[in-house]
């Protein structure tokens, strides 16, 4: 069950991630892939998308060849150490003055101690990018302890540069730490979500796998491009595969991505596409929290644009027991996880700054055939752990021997809601106790108040003729109303909703009127 996600660069925030030891195999090849892959270390040698595709097809039909972990002084780094190591930002890889790009390498140690290889791609040529003990910055007493001009054997991950919010200044736009985990910022974004190159079998009883990013090959950029392409080789005891990574930093920044997967044996179930995020609490569930801040997280809800133009909006949810959702799209056009809420007022945190943290939605390119938006929620009672996961689910899982290919686009920012928009959106969700205020009620009932806002209903007067189409699996209705609220374009809908103890109750609802759907539709899951 995956409910850490890679730390942030500053590792303060995500300390209880889980080493995951998985790493490249390259042991057993014959003829010329024994060839190709000595020259992984050699000085030099040609690289393209295809020749790193060829190699993974080949390794797959290999057995899985854990990667041993680093020793000597890097293995004595432990979470205290690890905070006082930093790159130089003067050794910085890329640095050409005709360079919107610099790369700074992650030191390996504290969990960090499988080897990730860089290399640098010019001219269709890689070259091996070796770090150094002096490539990095060990403050305190710790710079005693560490050797001198120290070749280490990798690095545990990279962060690039480039001029994001000023154009006299290189910010940090992307990380690559921690298994399969990267995560990007869009303008003004501070980071918060992160993104997986593939999740395998994920809440399910045979246990989650993390693939892992053994190697990466960083094209060089164009004198003043605005574009940069990674290149990355993905391990584990299930699957190999070769990734494309095309990114564009800006208001929002874009990743094109290309991966090519092989399987070793079958995944019961494959997440393409996965998003890992935090929710502790907000109005929904705040009453469980003796906190002086509303609102604690990165993300607040699952957006869905479905085929027909439908959109689906889950609002997240820190559940008693770990809950899964399955949404069926056979086509859908994009899903992501956002932060709506935008303005500081609503988490008053200073130093988290909630309200920056970006959205992230994936737009799949081309068919990827049947299957589902899974969303999984874990039980957390710390902002330390990601505990939100959503990815898409083919339909049957992989098989062993299959290869396959998926293309899609991720898009980091604050990602608004669309202007002139026909739909109303979800502004706001709220539960408590069911009944009348200040009587006495039933513990058995719900209360949700879902807040609509935008669209043609918010032109629409007060009488006007809308009606709440109200769905619930699980339990029974007792009262809804839908009213707007005086002197605001907010329409506001009211359930009260009764179950039975430990029951799973999913409930959905939207407005319509004059023959047509005038907001999203609002699906949520409540554990009684």
């Amino acid at each position: 069950m995956c409910r850490n996600a890679a730390p942030d660069p500053d590792p303060n925030r995500r300390r209880l991630l889980q080493a995951m030891p998985m790493a490249l195999g390259l042991a057993g090849f014959g003829g010329a892939w024994s060839q190709a892959l000595a020259q992984t270390d050699a000085a030099e040698q040609p690289f393209s998308f295809e020749t790193l595709t060829d190699e993974m097809r080949a390794l797959a039909a290999q057995d899985f060849v854990p990667a041993e972990p680093v020793t000597g002084f890097l293995e004595q780094l432990g979470y205290d150490d690890y905070r006082l190591v930093a790159f130089n930002p003067e050794r910085a890889r890329l640095a050409a003055p005709e360079s919107f790009f610099k790369l700074h390498a992650f030191s390996m140690g504290w969990l960090f101690r499988e080897p990730v290889r860089l290399f640098q791609v010019t001219g269709g040529v890689a070259r091996p990018l070796t770090v150094t003990t002096d490539d990095f910055m060990y403050l305190n007493d710790l710079a005693s302890r560490i050797p001198a001009h120290e070749q280490m054997p990798g690095v545990a991950g990279f962060r690039l540069h480039h001029p994001l919010n000023r154009p006299d200044v290189f910010d940090e736009v992307v990380a690559f730490l921690g298994a399969s985990y990267f995560r990007a910022l869009g303008r003004g974004n501070a980071y918060g979500l992160s993104a997986r190159g593939l999740a395998v079998n994920t809440a399910t009883a045979r246990g989650e796998e993390f693939p892992r990013f053994t190697r990466f090959y960083v094209e060089t950029p164009e004198p003043y491009s605005d574009r940069i392409t990674v290149h990355a080789a993905l391990d584990s005891e299930s699957v190999t595969g070769a990734y494309r990574f095309v990114i564009r930093p800006g208001a929002e920044t874009v990743m094109d991505v290309t991966a090519r997967l092989f399987f070793r044996r079958d995944v019961e179930e494959l997440g393409v596409a996965p998003l890992t995020s935090m929710f502790l609490f907000s109005e929904k569930n705040r009453a469980f929290f003796d906190d002086f801040r509303p609102n604690v997280h990165d993300s607040d809800g699952l957006r869905i644009e479905r085929h027909d133009g439908d959109v689906i909006w889950r609002p997240l949810n820190n559940p008693p027991r770990l809950s899964g959702s399955y949404f069926m799209e056979p086509a859908v056009r994009r899903f992501g996880l956002h932060q709506r809420d935008r303005a500081f007022d609503r988490y008053q945190d200073a130093e988290a700054q909630y309200e920056r943290r970006p959205s992230l939605d994936v737009e799949p390119l081309g068919d990827w055939g049947p299957g589902t938006v899974r969303l999984v929620e874990i039980p957390t009672e710390s902002e330390v752990n990601d505990n939100i996961v959503a990815y898409w689910a083919p339909q049957g899982g992989a098989r062993a021997g299959e290869a396959r290919e998926y293309a899609y686009r991720l898009h980091w920012g604050d990602l608004p809601l669309p202007e002139n928009a026909t739909l109303a959106h979800v502004h706001e969700t709220r539960s408590g106790v069911g009944g009348v205020s200040g009587l006495e009620n039933t513990e058995d009932d719900r209360k949700f108040v879902v807040d609509f806002r935008g669209g043609i209903l918010a032109n629409l007067p007060g009488g006007a003729e809308v009606r709440p189409v109200v769905t619930v699996s699980g339990g029974e209705i007792v009262t809804q109303t839908l009213s707007q609220i005086w002197g605001t374009d907010v329409w506001r809908l009211v359930i009260d909703v009764r179950a039975s103890e430990g029951t799973t109750v999913e409930l959905a609802a939207h407005v319509a009127g004059f023959g047509r759907k005038l907001s999203e539709l609002w699906l949520y899951q409540w554990v009684a």
